[in-house]
């Protein structure tokens, strides 16, 4: 098979005792299962790990083999490049831009040599070394090659890590970004262990009361624009206050408007802490959310893409998506 991943990864990997892995902000079943089923790979390895987060791992994934050895301690981060004594690298794993790193971000882009592992097709460069593959279906993907490459036998907690990260991102193996690869790992993955239907549980049937209470007030805002082609969803931090609800409860909400029969792009709108708005665009069919992401300085995939505002409110952000929309449907 055609050699994948870039040689500078796989011997810096194998060269140095200690790394740290990360991801972006509010990570999602790629981004975790990612990061924990390299810790694996590489700890198998004999190597020392640090598992970097901005945030503990929120409920919805806290099933995640490993979940609980992830740190969010800067101070104990920076013992460990310490103790490291030099021999250390760092690896982000499905960040596409690396102010999703966090608050942190100037203090990790500071550790070298610094390894970007990351298939979004927007990908805004960083680090020293990377490999991007946008033809892959999830990171989770990637990282299963680079096992591979580095011929390492995969346990079976990196399996279920690796699992739940390409199922999440594939939307249980249904979007265009599933290939026959993508398949052929999740066989493997299979037969290393992983049972495709405890996986599922965890994923879909994990809601709390509180997180159902707000899919209940999330749904009650769809609006529909462009004879029903387009929908809307909203949520607010007044919903996420009535509700008991986290951020992390939202996860999976814009597949309902996507559903629709008539949608071609859902949009999901989010007041943020620090007064913007988050947005999250699903596409079905022809239209190419990740250009319309990118030509607000967000990225993503052609049927997955987000980008924030600052500085306007939920209304005028959806005026303002809803006509970058409508050019590219029409």
């Amino acid at each position: 098979m055609m050699k994948v991943v870039p040689e500078e990864i796989s011997k810096i990997i194998q060269e140095v005792d200690s790394l740290v892995l990360m991801t972006h902000l509010h990570p999602d079943g790629d981004a975790l299962g990612s990061l924990l089923g390299l810790a694996d790979i590489v700890e198998g390895m004999g190597k020392k790990v640090f598992r970097y987060l901005e945030e503990p791992v929120t409920h919805l994934y806290d099933f995640l083999p490993g979940c609980s050895l992830a740190q969010t301690d800067l101070a104990a981060l920076q013992n460990f490049v310490a103790a490291a004594n030099g021999n250390v690298a760092a690896v982000s794993l499905d960040c596409g831009d690396c102010d999703r790193l966090g608050r942190e971000k100037m203090e990790l882009l500071n550790l070298h040599p610094f390894l970007v592992i990351d298939h979004h097709r927007g990908h805004q460069e960083f680090g020293d070394f990377r490999w991007l593959d946008s033809s892959r279906s999830s990171t989770g993907e990637m990282v299963y090659e680079l096992a591979m490459e580095l011929g390492v036998e995969i346990s079976y907690a990196a399996a279920f890590n690796i699992y739940v990260a390409i199922s999440t991102d594939t939307g249980s193996f249904r979007y265009e970004n599933t290939s026959p690869r993508t398949l052929r790992i999740a066989a493997d993955l299979v037969a290393c262990g992983v049972h495709p239907e405890e996986v599922a549980g965890h994923v879909y049937d994990n809601f709390t009361l509180q997180r159902l209470r707000l899919m209940e007030q999330v749904l009650a805002t769809l609006e529909l624009f462009e004879s029903d082609q387009v929908a809307f969803i909203t949520v607010t931090n007044k919903m996420f206050e009535e509700c008991g609800a986290e951020a992390g409860d939202t996860e999976g909400f814009i597949n309902y408007p996507r559903a629709l029969l008539s949608v071609k792009v859902a949009v999901f709108l989010k007041e943020t802490q620090n007064g913007g708005v988050s947005v999250s665009l699903r596409a079905k069919g022809g239209c190419d959310v990740a250009e319309v992401a990118a030509a607000f300085g967000g990225g993503g995939h052609r049927n997955a893409a987000g980008f924030r505002f600052s500085g306007k409110d939920v209304k005028q952000v959806q005026k303002i998506i809803l006509d970058a929309l409508c050019k590219v449907l029409k």
